[in-house]
């Protein structure tokens, strides 16, 4: 997608601990009705859709405050289940900044948003990284997923690229709402992989076992 053919207001779909880097895919089971009506309405025109995360602050569970920062993403794929839920693939194209909630009388939510500090999530130049600043990383963030009994399918992680890696982790990570939004929120890879290691340095590991203690 180009800059010009960004849209300047959006659906939104607020999920917590869940976050969506651009290059990314994954998948969706849309089964609220207000957000099978938002799927309906975005198929019919640029398929386009907004992930963010609400704020854990947030008093009102019905409408909760919403971070500042999400991904823009777009509807690949879609299929209706025999019950009507919705299954859909969603790629990440570029993050964005909310500038104001739009009133409006449908039940999901739409914001005026803006691109501009996150324009070079457009860009195809893919930043370099070399596999000995992310193998510790990986190291501890194995154990991590180990002990919150997250399964991760490794193999099909090491087949694709450092960039893709780093990412998948960061979304798939057992790490709480705020810190996912951190890494979300990180400018480019480099700043988030050392966010990655600034988050895992708060689980403290033993020394002799290599357990996390928290």
């Amino acid at each position: 997608m180009k800059k010009n053919d960004l849209p300047k207001t959006i659906p939104v779909f607020p999920i917590s601990n869940f976050i969506i880097f651009p290059k990314a895919t994954v998948p969706l089971n849309i089964f609220e009705p207000r957000y099978i009506q938002m799927i309906n309405e975005s198929m019919k025109s640029n398929k386009l859709i907004g992930m963010i995360q609400p704020k854990t602050s947030s008093s009102d569970q019905t409408k909760p405050i919403l971070h500042e920062i999400g991904c823009l993403g777009k509807i690949m794929s879609f299929k209706e289940t025999e019950d009507g839920r919705y299954i859909i693939e969603l790629k990440g194209l570029i993050r964005f900044k909310i500038v104001k909630e739009i009133k409006s009388s449908k039940e999901y939510r739409e914001c005026e948003i803006d691109f501009q500090d996150f324009n070079h999530d457009l860009d195809e130049t893919i930043e370099k990284i070399k596999f000995s600043d992310l193998e510790l990383i990986f190291k501890n963030l194995k154990s991590l997923f180990e002990k919150k009994g997250f399964i991760i399918n490794w193999k099909e992680l090491e087949k694709q690229s450092l960039n893709e890696t780093i990412n998948a982790l960061a979304m798939a990570s057992p790490f709480t709402l705020e810190e996912k939004q951190v890494l979300l929120e990180a400018q480019n890879l480099s700043i988030r992989k050392n966010k990655i290691s600034e988050i895992l340095s708060t689980y403290t590991y033993d020394i002799f076992d290599n357990k996390t203690l928290q």
